[in-house]
């Protein structure tokens, strides 16, 4: 019997794992919640709620036949290679720094018990441990990582087909639960507008890939993914991170239409997408530790009233508060605006970029550890290949020139949408005249602002400079 451990490979399309497992004996396919292996990484409330409809999904393209586990992953698998003639365990590799040492540990594990241990790679492009410069150390910056390292690296591996005829083994194993019994949904309904936002399936996946590549959303993408009201993002991180559709499906999908600047930039995004998880291969203390050690001894400040307000959508300015409502209503952020709320959180209000990174491990569906790690220290300036400290977002004209109609705004962030245009992103500048026009009243139907913008710049850069 081979057994498949389903990871963040959510899928039957392109699976490695899978598709050898099948080749080779009777299928017993395996999902193991392990919280306790993840520890302080465990997923997020939303990241939870995604995996839910995920597995459900999974289970029905597998006839019904996927079995899941709550516990210690090495305890799970022992005892069924224990209790059942297991010849191999398949899986897809994680890059976790928790997981690669959980997963050196079931290899030693079942290489005692005799049982084969059969990793595969369904989740990158290029290992994180081959591409790294002549000397053999990694990259900490982006551009020569993906031009000089991945673009002249050996090509993404072409897709694989989803195996047909699967024969699957009749075995039903101790302790298996039911899908409820993981308890991956709240007990408070503040998600249903995350489900109702997306189609958390395979299917939902290859039809978000087939809308962007083909109905416009690739078309004036390296300029039109700056505007949060347009659709020139392509929407497919959370079934990127979840395994729901494979990063070389992407890429040979791309490769097969004509190159254009709009194409080669979204290939650098998945470029991107490589480096964050190269960057926490080769440092594990990513997700925790400064990247570039001067900033251990960064001013930051403690202020929670400050945070309750940028974490509630509350902060008075009104391109970061759309930002918030958007990801606690949708489990998603628009990336532009990813980058104008976490600059707001880092400089404007001197809070720890760590703060920021909680916050969104918790609330977005796409919570993905390398590049939530790695885009918070980018944007803090202690990251590789930084922001430089001076780069401070003003949140003012970055919403002019990104939301100049304020489609996106006004849908977030509804009680100014009687505001003129000229004022939308800056109520507190308008003539009393103007906000009773528009049925507003600062402070009152919405707040003023939680701190003076120019004078934060300011202070950011003073505190920078200190370094």
């Amino acid at each position: 019997m081979q057994v498949v451990w389903f990871r963040q490979d959510l899928r039957v399309f392109d699976n490695p794992a899978l598709v050898d497992a099948a080749m080779s004996g009777e299928v017993l396919p395996i999902y193991i919640l392990d919280d306790d292996g993840a520890g302080e990484y465990r997923m997020g409330g939303a990241s939870r709620v995604w995996l839910h409809s995920a597995l459900d999904d999974l289970a029905l393209s597998l006839d019904g036949r996927l079995q899941l586990f709550k516990g210690r992953a090495q305890d799970v698998l022992k005892s069924i290679c224990h209790e059942h003639d297991v010849k191999a365990v398949h899986w897809n590799r994680c890059y976790e720094p928790w997981r690669v040492e959980r997963d050196t540990q079931v290899k030693t594990m079942l290489q005692n018990l005799g049982v084969d241990a059969e990793s595969h790679n369904g989740s990158l492009l290029w290992e994180p441990w081959q591409i790294k410069k002549s000397d053999g150390t990694p990259y900490r910056v982006f551009t020569p990582y993906y031009r000089k390292g991945c673009l002249n690296a050996e090509p993404p591996r072409k897709p694989l087909a989803a195996p047909q005829n699967i024969t699957f083994s009749d075995v039903s194993v101790d302790g298996a639960v039911s899908l409820t019994d993981l308890d991956l949904l709240p007990d408070i309904e503040w998600h249903k507008g995350i489900i109702d936002a997306w189609d958390m399936t395979e299917k939902g996946a290859q039809d978000t890939l087939r809308t962007f590549m083909d109905d416009g959303g690739i078309d004036d993408y390296k300029e039109g993914r700056n505007f949060p009201a347009k659709s020139h993002v392509s929407r497919l991180s959370p079934y990127l991170h979840f395994g729901q559709i494979s990063p070389h499906q992407i890429w040979v999908e791309c490769q097969n239409r004509e190159p254009d600047n709009n194409i080669g930039h979204f290939q650098s995004e998945l470029g991107w997408r490589e480096f964050s998880n190269s960057l926490l291969y080769q440092f594990p203390e990513l997700p925790i530790d400064n990247l570039q050690r001067k900033f251990d001894a960064f001013p930051w400040r403690e202020d929670m009233d400050a945070l309750n307000a940028w974490q509630r959508g509350e902060t008075g300015i009104p391109i970061v508060d759309a930002g918030m409502r958007e990801l606690w209503q949708t489990g998603y952020m628009h990336n532009r605006v990813r980058m104008i709320v976490g600059s707001f959180l880092v400089k404007n209000l001197l809070l720890d970029w760590r703060l920021g990174e909680e916050w969104f491990w918790d609330c977005l569906v796409d919570a993905d550890l390398a590049n939530n790690s790695a885009s918070w220290q980018w944007i803090a300036g202690c990251g590789a290949d930084a922001a430089p400290y001076f780069r401070i977002f003003n949140p003012v004209t970055q919403g002019e020139k990104f939301d100049p109609d304020g489609v996106y705004t006004r849908r977030y962030v509804p009680e100014l949408k009687n505001m003129p245009d000229k004022f939308l992103f800056k109520p507190w500048e308008a003539p009393e005249m103007i906000l009773q026009g528009a049925n507003i009243k600062l402070g009152r139907d919405y707040p003023k602002p939680i701190v003076d913008l120019k004078a934060s710049r300011e202070r950011a850069l003073e505190a920078f400079k200190s370094l």
